[in-house]
């Protein structure tokens, strides 16, 4: 008789999160407008929440001025923040003091937009590629060396353009060595800030190619920061759309494009070039936006988006949505469903 098997096996834990950013607050304070005026804040990030799972690209993506950068640099440190927990590793970086969070920084490095500002024109590329391990004290000085020789190889530069300086280069291959930088102290989680909007399109897909190579081999983690659709759609997993600081719409990457439930990311997808989505929904009437968000600096109590949005209602304007689950997607709309 052959034995019995229990059937009802418990499957094991998933994995917790690499990144987890859990109601963060950034506030920037203004100019007094007199001497004696009391100070005022604008909130640039408003209790916004993500994780970001080991080997996954979670694209954050708005309009310019939506708070995307500013979350993300908050997310490593870059930023102050005023309130909130960011849990890497299950270590909430914003309770560290300096010498915790230094040791942090090995893990947690950063892509910057500009490849022609990032890089200091006075340095040698290898000197710049270097620099964290000669200030995070990795290894002595011969090692450091091999390191950066073995970064030049793996990003596609020759060893023997190390003594050569920045502008020797041309854009894409800054952004090749601002990549190599960043991978010297062999981080976890690199937040890639818009690192291809300023190069030509042809260059774009060499850096995103090369991003994505060095993802699977090294098993990084990329928080991806992107105002271009196009782009999110070639590189991310997961996507989260911020609109005047908050987080509206947050979504796999296939569910997001193939339907957005919150008007604004209907809005930010019609309004991309390429028109492939409207012919994939039959040529359907694409959502159309008009006007400015409103301030900052006094944002409206209910939905930030509703001045905007074509389907706004009464409601929208006296109430602001939370996110909540619809479908395959957290939404924060009153109306989504």
């Amino acid at each position: 008789m052959s034995p019995a098997f229990d059937t009802d096996v418990a499957a094991p834990p998933a994995a917790p999160p690499l990144l987890e950013v859990r109601g963060l607050v950034v506030r920037v304070p203004l100019p007094r407008e007199s001497l004696f005026a009391p100070r005022k804040m604008l909130e640039a990030v408003r209790s916004v929440s993500f994780t970001l799972d080991r080997g996954r690209t979670l694209g954050i993506v708005g309009e310019s001025g939506s708070g995307k950068t500013t979350a993300a640099t908050a997310s490593i440190r870059l930023a102050p923040s005023a309130s909130g927990e960011v849990l890497f590793e299950g270590e909430d970086l914003l309770k560290l003091d300096e010498d915790g969070m230094r040791r942090r920084r090995r893990d947690v490095q950063i892509i910057f937009q500009d490849p022609y500002s990032s890089l200091n024109p006075r340095d040698r590329v290898g000197f710049i590629t270097r620099e964290p391990l000669d200030l995070l004290e990795v290894g002595d000085m011969a090692e450091r060396e091999a390191r950066v020789a073995e970064l030049f190889a793996l990003v596609g530069l020759r060893p023997d353009q190390l003594r050569l300086f920045p502008h020797q280069f041309s854009g894409g291959q800054r952004q090749r060595i601002s990549i190599a930088r960043a991978l010297a102290t062999n981080p976890k989680l690199i937040v890639c800030d818009e690192p291809v909007s300023a190069l030509d399109v042809a260059i774009q897909a060499q850096i995103l190619n090369l991003l994505r190579r060095l993802q699977e081999e090294l098993g990084l983690s990329y928080l991806f920061i992107s105002h271009d659709l196009g782009v999110v759609r070639q590189i991310c997993d997961d996507v989260a759309v911020m609109y005047l600081g908050k987080v509206v719409e947050k979504a796999s990457r296939a569910e997001l494009f193939r339907t957005p439930r919150h008007p604004y990311t209907r809005a930010l997808l019609d309004a991309a070039p390429s028109l492939a989505r409207r012919k994939s929904r039959g040529d359907a009437r694409p959502m159309s936006v008009k006007g400015d968000p409103p301030s900052p600096i006094d944002p409206p109590p209910g939905c930030a988006f509703a001045e905007r949005c074509p389907l706004a209602r009464s409601r929208c304007r006296d109430e602001a949505p939370a996110l909540r689950r619809i479908g395959g997607a957290d939404v924060a709309c009153h109306f989504a469903d």
